[in-house]
């Protein structure tokens, strides 16, 4: 299986997020016969075009002159009457729910009353429901996501003339990391706002991975300071890990009891960090005081964070992106009077540098066996030898 990383520092939209995933080598003609399954009087142009000094795909959905506006009920007939497979039915319904919810909510209406105009257009069907139908087609089983860049500056809706981001997007983009830079205009189109948060993971940071190519898909604009257009990284899903990026997180606290502290380091285990510690330290005004560090993968700084907050008395605390090298490892399990104990090995370059037995292991052996600890642990080294 593969995974799709969308840098969408120049925003994303519906015909930008299909453009750069035909761009990955679907063929155009295929595309149509697939679209055609909607039963929709449409036509998909696919063409080679430039933004700025790069080249990438552009596509242009041609629809009858008299696409009306949609309800939900009208839209969820037209996917479950297509010729499209379940699992590409129910993503393209999901993406579709969310943005008549969205819509719903800001415009004080229930879902089954509100009508979408730009947003369930036949354009908008076929960048939907393309744009599950490629992801299938691609294998794709993991999306993920760059924070998102908004724009800015005032956009024309059927609603009249609103603010960037426009209701449904702001109302869609709740909890994920966003910023606008000078370019002014809309960046992040309903419909693009609704397929990333329905489909994918926003990583804030860009994640370590290995890609076969990218997608270039083009969006309709000018842009004043950078190119119009969305990146799609892809590759075999082994080769990308997204939370590899790993954060320390520190907090100094002098008024917490040590009880309470010793509690959070569990608590900070099962939610996730790699590793939780105490650190004595000496605060300002030659108040003795502890150090709290935790480190963890970038996917569970925002739990964690939370969980300071929550569980100790300290009112702030920082973070920062680190680098680790880990050694290869292996798990073997040897026997020590009919006790089993796991051995972990760590190689180096291919090579033996370091035997553990497992702790919690040698702690059962020990007990059952009223042994010594310490003879536990030297008799399953010697069974490994």
């Amino acid at each position: 299986m593969k995974f799709i990383y969308f840098d969408c520092s120049a925003g994303a939209s519906g015909d930008m997020i299909l453009a750069s995933l035909l761009s990955l080598g679907v063929s155009p003609d295929e595309f149509q016969r697939a679209i055609d399954g909607l039963k929709l009087k449409v036509q998909v142009k696919v063409r080679k075009a430039r933004s700025g000094s790069l080249v990438g795909l552009r596509v242009e959905v041609l629809t009858p002159r008299n696409s009306q506006p949609r309800k939900f009920s009208e839209v969820e007939k037209i996917i479950l009457d297509s010729n499209f497979k379940d699992q590409v039915k129910n993503k393209s319904l999901k993406i579709f729910k969310r943005l008549f919810e969205a819509e719903s909510r800001v415009h004080g209406r229930s879902v089954r009353t509100t009508h979408l105009h730009e947003a369930a257009a036949d354009d908008a069907l076929v960048d939907i429901v393309g744009t599950c139908w490629l992801l299938e087609k691609l294998e794709v089983s993991s999306i993920y996501y760059s924070p998102v860049n908004l724009g800015s500056g005032l956009v024309n809706m059927a609603h009249g003339r609103l603010p960037v981001p426009a209701a449904a997007v702001a109302e869609l983009m709740k909890g994920i990391p966003v910023y606008s830079t000078d370019e002014s205009t809309e960046l992040l189109t309903p419909t693009g706002a609704a397929l990333l948060t329905g489909l994918g993971q926003c990583l804030p940071h860009w994640p370590e991975l290995i890609y076969e190519k990218i997608g270039y898909g083009l969006g309709h604009k000018e842009l004043k300071f950078q190119p119009n257009l969305l990146r799609a990284f892809y590759g075999p899903e082994k080769d990308f890990e997204p939370s590899r990026k790993t954060m320390v997180i520190e907090a100094t606290i002098d008024d917490s009891s040590p009880h309470l502290l010793g509690f959070f380091l569990n608590r900070a285990l099962t939610l996730g960090a790699l590793e939780a510690y105490l650190t004595p330290v000496v605060m300002k005004k030659n108040r003795l005081g502890t150090k709290l560090t935790i480190i963890a993968e970038t996917d569970k700084i925002d739990k964690l964070t939370e969980a300071v907050f929550k569980e100790t008395t300290t009112i702030g605390l920082r973070y920062y992106p680190v680098e680790r090298k880990i050694l290869k490892r292996d798990l073997r399990e040897v026997t020590v009077q009919g006790q089993k104990i796991r051995v972990k090995i760590s190689y180096l370059e291919g090579k033996i540098v370091n035997v553990q037995p497992e702790y919690d292991d040698c702690l059962k052996a020990a007990e059952k066996l009223s042994w010594p600890l310490k003879k536990v642990i030297n008799e399953a080294l010697k069974k490994f030898d």
